[in-house]
């Protein structure tokens, strides 16, 4: 990767804000960034409360608490100022700090992590 190539990429810390764009509100949730997981994921119940939907198609996840197929749905967000359109599957977080993980397959479209911010 070219010094020009970074200089383009969003630098993002371990938890940052992600804006959801709802119809008729946003609602801002702090998110974890997490460069092992391949796809974002979100929490059923928040997902709910959001009125993310409908379900498009199941993925097959393997986390530390086994492999499970979980329902994917697409949400409208904006991370650091960048509008997105990306998959987030729907997991039971309830037990984790955060609701909201950030996967690979949003960090792929421009973003850097300084595990530092």
């Amino acid at each position: 990767m070219s010094k020009e190539d970074i200089t383009e990429k969003t630098v993002l810390g371990i938890i940052e804000d992600v804006e959801f764009k709802l119809e008729d509100e946003n609602m801002i949730i702090q998110a974890k960034i997490d460069t092992g997981a391949t796809k974002s994921s979100i929490d059923i119940k928040l997902a709910s409360e959001l009125k993310l939907g409908p379900i498009v198609k199941s993925k097959l996840v393997k986390s530390a608490h086994g492999t499970k197929l979980r329902p994917i749905v697409w949400a409208d967000i904006v991370l650091k100022g960048k509008p997105l359109r990306a998959e987030f599957t729907l997991a039971d977080r309830t037990h984790m700090t955060y609701p909201v993980l950030i996967g690979v397959n949003i960090l792929k479209q421009g973003f850097l992590v300084d595990p530092s911010l």
